[in-house]
C-alpha cells in the first residue's frame, strides 16, 4: 500500500491575518491584544513583514471557546 495517502498526519494551512479576522471576528487590535495576552495563538514570523496563523490552532481556539460557552469540557 506505498500510494495510500498519510491520513494520521494534519494537513498544515497557513493563514494570513484577514482570513483569521474572518474566521473570530476580532479586529487586527484585538487579534494581537490577545496574543500579546496568551489567550490566543501565537502568529509564526515567514519573514520581515509576513507572518501568518496556523489554521489548525485558530480552528482548534474557535473550538474550545464554543465548548466553554456550553459548558462542555474542553
Amino acid at each position: 500500500m506505498a500510494n495510500t495517502p498519510n491520513t494520521t498526519s494534519p494537513t498544515r494551512r497557513f493563514i494570513k491575518r484577514q482570513a483569521v479576522e474572518s474566521i473570530t471576528g476580532f479586529s487586527c487590535t484585538e487579534i494581537y491584544r490577545r496574543v500579546a495576552a496568551g489567550t490566543f495563538p501565537k502568529q509564526v514570523t515567514l519573514g520581515p513583514k509576513c507572518v501568518v496563523w496556523i489554521e489548525a490552532e485558530i480552528l482548534a481556539w474557535c473550538d474550545a471557546r464554543i465548548a466553554e460557552s456550553r459548558g462542555a469540557a474542553a
